[in-house]
């Protein structure tokens, strides 16, 4: 597993596509610099070849600020503008809570765990 700053990233090969799955380090994502931290080492992840599917794991993330949200659409919007897919995976029911307050729930591909967010990519896309 390659060390970030931020982020943990490996890289999967599923039944049928190849998947970058990138897991938080930080529990609390709630001031500027972790939250631009963050959101530079996924653009750049992204703008890296190779990384047009990603899985996004949220299991040590205990506590995020709203900010958060916005990164995660624009990253979305650029993932999809090349072709590619987001899931999120591992949310603790009280930060899913904020997504489902926000709609951001039917946005997003939702996972329970890691597994099922890459054999989502397998059986194909879902939104």
């Amino acid at each position: 597993m390659a060390a970030h700053r931020r982020l943990d990233v490996k890289f999967n090969r599923g039944k049928n596509r190849d998947v970058t799955v990138a897991a938080f380090v930080d529990r609390n994502i709630l001031d500027e610099a972790s939250i631009g931290d963050s959101a530079a080492e996924l653009f750049k992840l992204v703008e890296e070849p190779g990384h047009v599917k990603i899985v996004l794991n949220f299991s040590k993330v205990e506590v995020m600020a709203t900010a958060v949200l916005g990164t995660l659409i624009k990253l979305d919007k650029k993932i999809k503008a090349i072709g590619g897919g987001l899931k999120l995976c591992h949310i603790r029911p009280e930060i899913h809570k904020v997504f489902e307050i926000t709609k951001l729930d039917k946005l997003f591909d939702i996972h329970r765990d890691e597994i099922t967010a890459l054999v989502a990519f397998d059986a194909g896309p879902a939104r």
